[in-house]
């Protein structure tokens, strides 16, 4: 018989020690941050397009939290807490759909007017302003240009044909594109505000709990000054403008500007933008000097520059320094970088970052301790 062999043994297993418990818990938070980042970067590139959305959702949140605090109060909630978000949500819709639905019937009723306009230009060709004649400068030589190039009906013709023209039509889709893609953010801009109204506490809550934890109570003071700055903003811009839009449009009523109520509308929503009343106003003029009242132009001038005078220099810095405690420099320093870096979100997210870094640079310079 064979001998009989025993299998070889297998080799002995090398056991790697442990890592010492602060290693490992090195390692572990190293792990922990990447996974964080990178979760963080991830959530934000499938987001990038509705951040926009969720923006304009907590500036409106914030600017509206007193007043919907009070009707709390005033009418506690259910026990699912549906009915008064619902309400808050569909008012502010309301008033941002109110004035485009004033402005596209009244885009309807000029409609007849703009097309008497294009065919009375395409047969006889664009007659020459009356304003021209009382230039107090080369009057017959401006009258004179316009009657032979847009003057005639040959020049009509010319003129109509090239906004028929391939470009515009193309601008034309593009607008309309854009367009829809803004009803789509506007509406889940209103999503998201329903959820932060029915939410407000939970969210509250959770922000300073996630800002203590991170940077201490400086990050509280921080989070907090920013909502002061977007409080102090809306009442010093939005609320401002408004008044200017109301003050101004009557003032074009009783001098004669065409359309006082749109372009009234126009200057609240330009009044928004620190030097942006100037541009309505200035519009408004033109228009009376273009039907030949030139003593009313000069009214409106005065008006419009008396009413932003007060309203820039002594509402505005009141409302909004005195919120924030932040020099007005700075305030229009913040919303211009703010809307040339944002657009019209700006207004309220320059600001609202200026106030932060002012409030850090302070407690720098006063010495007050990192961790206090």
């Amino acid at each position: 018989m064979p001998p009989i062999t025993k299998p070889a043994a297998p080799p002995a297993r090398i056991e790697t020690p442990p890592l010492p418990p602060q290693e490992r818990a090195r390692s572990q938070g190293a792990a922990r941050v990447l996974l964080v980042l990178t979760l963080s970067a991830l959530g934000l590139w499938i987001l990038h397009e509705f951040l926009p959305a969720l923006a304009w959702a907590v500036v409106l949140a914030i600017a509206l939290w007193p007043v919907y605090t009070r009707l709390e109060h005033r009418f506690p909630p259910g026990k699912h807490n549906i009915l008064l978000p619902t309400l808050m949500t569909a008012a502010v819709a309301l008033v941002f759909l109110a004035p485009l639905a004033i402005l596209g019937v009244q885009a309807a009723r000029e409609a007849h007017d703009v097309a008497e306009f294009v065919r009375n230009a395409e047969a006889n060709g664009i007659p020459a302003p009356e304003f021209l004649q009382h230039l107090p400068y080369g009057a017959a030589q401006a009258t004179a240009w316009w009657n032979d190039n847009l003057g005639h009906a040959q020049a009509g013709s010319d003129l109509l044909r090239r906004f028929e023209n391939n470009s515009v039509l193309g601008a034309s889709r593009n607008v309309g594109r854009e367009v829809v893609h803004r009803i789509v953010l506007f509406g889940f801009s209103l999503v998201a505000l329903f959820f932060l109204f029915r939410d407000w506490r939970t969210v509250r809550d959770q922000s300073l709990t996630a800002c203590h934890r991170l940077f201490g109570p400086r990050g509280e003071r921080v989070a907090r000054q920013m909502v002061a700055s977007v409080h102090g903003t809306v009442d010093g811009l939005v609320l401002v403008g408004l008044g200017e839009g109301f003050v101004l449009g009557i003032v074009y009523h009783f001098a004669g500007v065409p359309h006082p109520v749109l372009l009234g509308a126009f200057t609240a929503v330009a009044a928004m933008i620190p030097f942006g009343a100037a541009v309505a106003i200035a519009i408004a003029a033109l228009l009376l000097v273009a039907a030949g009242s030139v003593t009313a132009a000069l009214v409106v001038a005065a008006a419009g520059f008396v009413v932003t005078f007060v309203a820039d220099h002594f509402i505005r810095p009141a409302l909004i320094g005195g919120t924030t405690k932040l020099p007005f420099l700075w305030v229009l320093l913040g919303i211009l970088g703010g809307v040339e870096t944002f657009g019209l979100l700006g207004l309220f997210v320059g600001p609202a970052v200026m106030a932060a870094l002012v409030l850090l640079w302070r407690e720098f310079t006063e010495g007050q301790d990192a961790t206090a």
